[in-house]
């Protein structure tokens, strides 16, 4: 099999490294990885969904199984040696850096569409408001409706939260930073018609 290339946190690497990392549950991990990131602020949620990712990019690879008993809640996952195929490419870093290239790309995208059309009279430039408002608004409502119904199944079905909490709170998150992208729209509006 050809030689592929695999980034992978140096932090993550060294605690699988570690006695007795052959055998652990997610929440294991998280917690682990957690406690590298002493003197950072950072959120729980955050550091569960990149370990969770991080997880699921070592099961693609066949460096890490899941446990013959599967479980809703609580899945036991075991590492395997390296596959001989990866060529292990370690980052420092990687959870920050999965911070940052998640918020920027929306706000990025945001700032690209209002620049891209060039505004000639004050007239295209509401115009262009009132349509990037009604997009942003849409995007937004589907986002809250997302969210919604991910935290009614995780009432309604608690057996699923391993399975659909990450969905959830991306949703969550999406929403926020389109309310802000919303407000600021809103606001440019407003000091557009005072003028």
């Amino acid at each position: 099999m050809k030689s592929a290339s695999f980034i992978f946190d140096r932090r993550l690497y060294e605690l699988l490294q570690e006695e007795g990392s052959i055998r652990f549950t997610t929440r294991e991990l998280r917690d682990a990885y957690a406690k590298r990131l002493e003197g950072m602020t950072f959120r729980i949620a955050d550091v569960r969904r990149y370990v969770y990712e991080q997880i699921r990019r070592l099961l693609r690879t066949g460096w890490l199984v899941l446990d013959e008993e599967r479980r809703s809640r609580g899945q036991v996952y075991h590492l395997k040696p390296i596959p001989a195929h990866l060529q292990l490419e370690l980052v420092d870093n990687g959870f920050e850096n999965s911070l940052k290239t998640v918020s920027e790309p929306e706000r990025e995208s945001v700032v690209f569409q209002v620049e891209a059309v060039p505004l000639e009279s004050s007239a295209s430039a509401d115009q262009h408001l009132e349509a990037l408002h009604k997009e942003i608004r849409l995007d937004f409502l589907s986002s809250m409706g997302e969210a919604e119904r991910f935290k009614l199944l995780l009432e309604e079905m608690p057996h699923l939260r391993d399975k659909v909490e990450d969905e959830y709170l991306e949703a969550r998150d999406r929403s926020s930073r389109l309310l802000g992208h919303l407000r600021a729209i809103e606001k440019t509006i407003k000091t557009l018609a005072a003028r």
